[in-house]
């Protein structure tokens, strides 16, 4: 009997697995991230992609805790036949959820300013080379436009249309804590192309001041919050990915065919002319473009034992671009561990990522090339000179090359290769305590960095036709960078039952330390000869930035129902002098919690609504590169250098010198409301905004003999953005086997400028001009910054045209009515910014299945074609010494002249693009129910439809003009976990 007794016993010991589904009961979607723990132990294990779970349970019984974000926890017992399967419902109020903010977290119901939180189940889903893709289309307010198709190029991000004009209108990002500078990592195309996507558990986007001004002079642009995925302690648990992509060009830049070209020359050129056409019929842009292959394997390990839970992830991803030579390989590795010690009184969290790129840049000057080189002529010849490639000749020249031409499209692709190796490690250690004889009272200890090195070498084939009169190139960067910075702050939550009050109080100091190291190295040429006056080939360092801040927030709560948050942030920065040194950013906000009174609290139709109000300034100092305030010398450009003999040496020389610089500011003022009925089915919000940016930091031209410099950075301007926007989310069907659910969000922004001189509105300023037109002498732009008028309006000529509707050369509206067409006649157009940008993302998941689709449109946004304007004449075809092929539009035109400053050549680019259509299939569990497998199939860039004649629509800088083309991608991939 006490053998039988002791038998049983072991074997009730013995662990058995408990497997599963957690789906959430809104959509009835499988929600993955999931913490499951059995109570009273540190066993647990959190939901793989598609909500499964297996978790061994010792003795098979027990109670499990299920909890996420946003979602009511839910205690359940063991069942006998060990298989759970789980719905967890929306918790209307949120008084679990917590929201990622600036210096902590603060809960969803007591937000009040304008924050915006995309996790993990909403990303973007296909191949992802850079995180911000993830996000594109899912928030209102805010604009993310890829900047090329070029492998790791990534975005720009614009929250509310920016705030400046001359500075920085990007965002300040903040990843796990630390805050990362904007500024470019050498050999990398994209400082956001470090961070392994696959990592990332959540976006926050912190929209108006209210919710930003913690981060005050880092903050006129929003925030964006990166939170990356941590461990659980329990069984050790694997998580393998891989996702392979094909990449094909849809459409090619229109040029005129090789017999078309053949007819225009015969007919209008010279003798000689006809004598230089060839026999062939070479499409140059399919010598140039190929279809590209992308392979991205990640695998996670996690897991811990009792209070020590840890993550590490390795990734890596191979792409080649759809422009041939183009290469991008990227290794990551991310290591997290977040024990807790004295009874979870002490949490630490490390945080350590690493990134090591290792990239062949194509020579991009191959697009331009590709339009406009002869397509009568052959790829290569067989002549040994130029390494085969053919190429335009002149025996009367030097070189032998015929001067200022094109060249051949692909040799200047194949003899040039531009590599780079750059590295980035980006960590922080985050210490934060709960006292014991005062639990309400914690301290946050934050100590982080961003480290880069980057470095590359060009080099030039010797033979290559590329650089006329020189033996090719061999140079080589190099930079580093080391970025430091030291968070304090303590945080008191207290409720006051009594008082029906809930107090929320933080107040820190932080450190932020900044310092790049730039090495100049001596030019050489392919054969390793030093090309003279290329000196100097020392280090040299960057003005050291320092931002010493000290912040305070309190957020107060009367009976949930009514809330005030009030910030202050006082930053003092080494970019100013001492009169300017420190800027003071308060914010402001209020929010009334209308559900929780009592006439709404028991309202079956309306589950959800909150007002909001907040106002708040923050700061900007990015425009400002060196120590404007100081008299400072620097070092003259080698096109400037002083001859001594026969060598020429750069001089140090005085720098532009504004004594009296001072932060850039903006006000934001924000109003919303956020709302939900039939228990959440239908959610949304909408927000108003304006926001005004005064003492605007501009480059701006500095009067002759008044300072050391032609244009100097000063404070003058003012700006305005005002817009409204909404979110709505649907959930039509939540079923068992079947859910559908949908999103929409929509935003309307207004830019002015309502002053740009130090004398408010001077009627003899026009305005500073942007917007740099490719073809023309002397610096042509497309667009005007002018008071009255939205940033990057198009300021052009006011074309004529004949009763057929076609243009006029040379024939623009006198403005004026001087009789003379000038500078006075230029009339203020369209603007490039959108009005109107819009959002839509769908999800349906019948039983294994689920297919998900994202939808994005720009309303409103006027392009300059200038592919059209620079090779859509004759001039283009016979106006140089050899024959270039041009644009089709000459046919439509017959424009003997370029006709740059025409406002013909703006055209309505308002869009609707399908960014991404994922297909998904989950094959269930296998390896007793120990492992779960699914498989994705996605097509991104999958159509666009738009009037624009151009290559592309979604152009970042307003003027199309040879745009590395974004493809098609078409990718398949799995998700292993274990």
């Amino acid at each position: 009997m006490l053998f039988l007794l002791t038998t049983a016993t072991l074997k009730a010991q013995q662990p058995v697995t408990v497997t599963g589904t957690v789906k959430a009961v809104s959509d009835r979607i499988g929600i993955p991230g999931v913490s499951i723990l059995l109570k009273g132990t540190n066993v647990g294990v959190v939901t793989g992609p598609g909500g499964e779970f297996s978790l061994k349970v010792p003795g098979g019984t027990g109670i499990l805790q299920f909890s996420f974000v946003g979602y009511k926890t839910q205690e359940l017992s063991i069942p006998a036949s060990h298989i759970l399967n789980v719905s967890l419902a929306d918790d209307a109020a949120a008084l679990s959820e917590v929201i990622v903010v600036g210096y902590g977290t603060v809960r969803k119901q007591d937000l009040t300013g304008s924050v915006a939180v995309v996790s993990a189940k909403d990303f973007q889903k296909g191949s992802i080379t850079t995180p911000e893709q993830m996000l594109s289309g899912k928030v209102s307010g805010v604009a993310i436009t890829s900047n090329s198709g070029q492998p790791g190029s990534g975005s720009t991000i614009r929250i509310r249309g920016g705030s400046s004009l001359s500075a920085s209108n990007d965002p300040l990002i903040v990843i796990d804590g630390v805050l990362l500078e904007n500024n470019a990592v050498g050999g990398a195309s994209n400082p956001l192309s470090f961070i392994n996507p696959n990592d990332i558990e959540s976006f926050t986007v912190l929209k108006d001041a209210s919710a930003a001004a913690i981060y005050g002079a880092r903050a006129s642009n929003g925030v964006l919050i990166i939170t990356t995925k941590k461990g659980l302690s329990g069984d050790l648990k694997v998580g393998f990915s891989a996702v392979n992509s094909i990449t094909k060009l849809t459409k090619q830049v229109d040029v005129l065919r090789a017999d078309q070209l053949r007819d225009i020359v015969n007919t209008l050129g010279t003798t000689t002319q006809k004598e230089q056409l060839g026999g062939f019929d070479t499409n140059w842009q399919d010598m140039i473009y190929q279809d590209g292959f992308a392979s991205d394997n990640n695998l996670s390990i996690s897991g811990g034992l009792k209070d020590f839970p840890y993550r590490l992830s390795l990734g890596y991803q191979n792409q080649s671009g759809v422009l041939r030579t183009d290469k991008l390989e990227k290794t990551s590795m991310a290591f997290v561990l977040n024990p807790t010690f004295f009874d979870k009184h002490l949490k630490l969290d490390i945080n350590l990522k690493g990134s090591a790129q290792k990239t062949r840049f194509a020579n991009q000057a191959a697009i331009g090339a590709a339009v406009s080189f002869d397509p009568t002529q052959a790829v290569y010849t067989n002549r040994s000179e130029y390494n085969g490639y053919w190429e335009w000749l002149d025996p009367t020249s030097p070189s032998g090359l015929v001067n200022l031409v094109g060249r051949n499209p692909l040799g200047l692709l194949k003899q040039r290769e531009d590599r780079s190796n750059p590295y980035r490690s980006i960590g922080n250690v985050q210490l934060d305590y709960k006292f014991h004889f005062l639990p309400e009272l914690r301290a946050n200890l934050n100590l982080g960095y961003d480290a880069a090195i980057g470095k590359g070498t060009v080099f030039v084939d010797q033979d290559a036709a590329e650089l006329i009169n020189r033996r090719g190139v061999s140079t080589q960067y190099k930079q580093n960078r080391m970025n430091t910075l030291a968070d304090f702050y303590l945080n008191y939550v207290k409720e006051f039952a009594s008082i029906k009050s809930r107090v929320d109080a933080t107040a820190g100091y932080s450190y932020n330390d900044y310092q790049t190291k730039f090495f100049n190295y001596a030019d050489f040429d392919a054969t390793g000869t030093k090309i003279a006056n290329t000196d100097p080939d020392f280090p040299y360092n960057t003005p050291q930035n320092r931002l010493i801040s000290y912040f305070a927030r309190v957020n107060y709560s009367y009976d949930d129902r009514f809330l005030l948050t009030g910030t202050i942030r006082r930053d003092g920065s080494s970019r100013f002098g001492p009169s300017y040194k420190y800027g003071y950013f308060p914010s402001v906000a209020l929010a009334w919690t209308m559900k929780n009174e009592s006439f709404l609290k028991d309202n079956q139709l309306i589950s959800a609504l909150k007002l909001r109000a907040s106002y708040g300034i923050t700061g900007q100092q990015e425009g400002i590169v060196n120590y404007g305030y100081l008299s400072t010398y620097g070092l003259s450009t080698p096109n400037a250098s002083y001859q001594f003999g026969d060598t020429f040496y750069q001089m140090y020389r005085p720098t532009a010198y504004i004594p009296d610089i001072k932060w850039e500011e903006t006000a934001t003022t924000n109003i919303g409301i956020d709302a939900g009925i039939l228990d959440n089915r239908i959610t949304g919000s909408v927000d108003y905004y304006r926001r005004k940016t005064s003492d605007l930091l501009n480059q701006v031209p500095q009067p002759a003999g008044t300072n050391f410099s032609a244009t100097a950075i000063i404070n003058v301007g003012d700006m305005t953005n005002e817009g409204v926007e909404m979110n709505l989310n649907f959930v039509p069907v939540r079923r068992d086997d079947f859910n559908w659910d949908f999103s929409i969000n929509a935003t309307y922004n207004k830019n002015t400028i309502t002053n740009l001189t130090v004398i408010p509105n001077d009627p003899n300023y026009r305005g500073f001009p942007g917007g740099t037109i490719a073809g023309g002498v002397g610096g042509q732009n497309a667009f005007i910054n002018a008071v009255g008028s939205p940033k990057s309006t198009f300021n052009l000529l006011q074309q004529v045209y004949d009763q057929s509707g076609n243009p006029i050369e040379g024939v623009y509206i006198d403005q004026n009515g001087d009789g003379l067409i000038s500078e006075n006649d230029f009339t203020k157009g369209k603007s490039a910014d959108p009005k109107v940008f819009l959002g839509f993302s769908n999800n349906l998941g019948y039983k294994k299945w689920n297919l998900s689709f994202t939808l994005r449109a720009n309303l409103g946004n006027y392009l300059y074609n200038n592919s059209f304007s620079q090779r859509g004449n004759l001039a283009q075809i016979l106006g140089t010494a050899v024959i270039n092929n041009a644009s089709p539009n000459y046919l439509t035109t017959g424009f003997r002249e370029q006709q740059l400053l025409s406002d013909y050549y703006v055209e309505n680019a308002s869009f609707l693009r399908m960014d991404n259509i994922n297909l998904g299939y989950k094959l269930g569990t296998f390896l007793k129910n120990k492992a779960n497998l699914q498989l994705n199939a996605s097509v991104q860039n999958v159509f666009v439809i738009t009037k624009y004649q151009g290559l592309d629509p979604e152009v970042p800088s307003g003027v199309d003009n040879n745009l590395y083309p974004r493809p098609r991608v078409f990718s398949l991939g799995l998700n292993l976990n274990y």
